[in-house]
């Protein structure tokens, strides 16, 4: 396909998907509190996004991923969070 034809066929999904990240980013600035580890990786996936560089949803996702070799010894929770807590790493 030509850049012209990806275009045609998915440029209207993924603005629609971007405007959903930005509300979704200004739900959370609004919110109280602090943030955790999970925007954290959020805001890194999004800058990996804006590199010119081949890969970038490669590099999004690692931006969620454990990417330490040794497994922890217990989790803290008993379901996926989708992004690596680095404090229960240890």
């Amino acid at each position: 396909m030509t850049k012209k034809e990806v275009l045609d066929l998915y440029f209207l999904a993924a603005r629609h998907n971007l405007i959903e990240i930005a509300a979704f980013i200004d739900r959370v600035e609004r919110a109280n509190g602090s943030e955790d580890f999970r925007l954290a990786a959020f805001r890194k996936a999004l800058y990996e996004l804006t590199k010119e560089e081949p890969e970038c949803a490669k590099r999004s996702l690692l931006s969620f991923s454990d990417l330490t070799s040794e497994p922890i010894e217990k989790s803290d929770s008993k379901s996926a969070i989708g992004a690596f807590n680095p404090s229960q790493s240890k």
